[in-house]
């Protein structure tokens, strides 16, 4: 899977005198072409198409037989979405919703379709080689029959959800899109789970450096991971609402069944939340440990210093002593006095560091 340049999670900005419900697409800008993938599946077929045209799209959608699944990536053409959403019968906030990028994960009850945002998680790879947090809107549409779901690029978290669905194992082409929704959402907060594994182990081998050399490289590295860890904050926080709300949608478009399968998806969401929070007490007490770390070996550092000023101080009195320029001074006389007053001066700097030394000082 190929991901380009990291984008955060950021709210979408609307465009200043646009009525609501107006498609117009906001977030960066892309000139790669929408392509749109359809799979129609039910218990005892299955077929995939790749790059359909939006025609033909439409035309399959239309049928009665078999669970549809419409993947579309790229929403930068709003036109596109804007078509397509008109023949679905969605509402014009529901298309403005999908082309308004870094919407926070939510679900809506449009009696007809459940319209769902989540934000899809995962590492690209940074301006300096190393990875960093890339957030991408998920938009997904469910009614009767169909799942319809929007990317903002191509390349996703789905492929072992695909390859289920062609070697029909388990009970994925035996329910219907409800359950499909169900596993596109799971997959989504599994991978997650994966997201802050990595972040675990990264916090483990700064914990380590900051033991071994506190430097300032270090404290940037926490700092940074800080800022991530409040972006996936922000895109798991609102999953246990949007679980919570679909558990509740049970009657036409989610079954009894799949109620079952949320609650366990719901279960996971509130361990994601939990991870999270530990993940972010982590740092915190990172950075705490890099101050406290600094601190002691500025204190190390202190007590060397102080341990030779001490020394010092009587032998300077020594020196200063002996440098004075009285012409009645008894030991300039004699013949050993400069060897006597070295042999006196190494020896208290001895005895002073012996004694320091049963002191535990050093």
């Amino acid at each position: 899977m190929t991901r380009p340049r990291r984008r955060t999670l950021a709210p979408p900005v609307p465009a200043v005198g646009s009525s609501p419900g107006s498609v117009v697409y906001q977030g960066p800008e892309r000139d790669a072409p929408v392509v749109a993938d359809l799979i129609v599946y039910g218990p005892e077929r299955y077929e995939e198409r790749s790059d359909v045209p939006l025609e033909e799209a439409l035309a399959r959608l239309t049928e009665t037989d078999g669970i549809r699944w419409l993947n579309v990536d790229g929403v930068h053409r709003a036109e596109i979405v804007e078509r397509l959403g008109s023949a679905l019968g969605l509402h014009p906030l529901t298309m403005e919703d999908i082309v308004s990028l870094g919407q926070r994960p939510k679900v809506e009850d449009f009696e007809r379709y459940l319209f769902v945002t989540l934000r899809m998680l995962a590492f690209a790879e940074g301006e300096h080689g190393r990875p960093e947090l890339d957030s991408e809107q998920l938009s997904l549409v469910l009614l009767d029959g169909i799942v319809v779901t929007f990317q903002e690029r191509r390349g996703d978290l789905f492929d072992p959800l695909r390859e289920r669905l062609r070697q029909g194992k388990g009970r994925l082409r035996k329910l219907g899109a409800d359950y499909l929704a169900y596993a596109l959402m799971d997959i989504v907060i599994d991978r997650t789970f994966t997201v802050l594994e990595d972040y675990g182990d990264a916090i483990e081998t700064l914990e380590a450096a900051i033991l071994e050399d506190p430097s300032t490289r270090v404290l940037e590295r926490v700092n940074h991971l800080k800022r991530e860890m409040l972006l996936v904050r922000k895109a798991v926080w609102p999953l246990r609402e949007v679980l919570a709300g679909l558990e509740r949608q049970e009657g036409q478009l989610v079954s009894r069944t799949v109620i079952t399968y949320l609650r366990d998806a719901h279960d996971h969401a509130v361990q994601v939340i939990d991870t999270v929070e530990t993940l972010r007490d982590m740092l915190t007490n990172l950075h705490d440990m890099y101050l406290s770390s600094l601190s002691y070996r500025m204190n190390e550092v202190m007590k060397v210093l102080t341990i030779i000023a001490t020394i010092f101080i009587p032998l300077s009195f020594l020196v200063g002593v002996y440098g004075m320029n009285f012409h009645y001074m008894p030991e300039l006389s004699w013949r050993w006095g400069y060897f006597g007053l070295w042999g006196l001066m190494v020896a208290i700097a001895v005895g002073m560091l012996v004694a320091f030394r049963r002191r535990g000082w050093f």
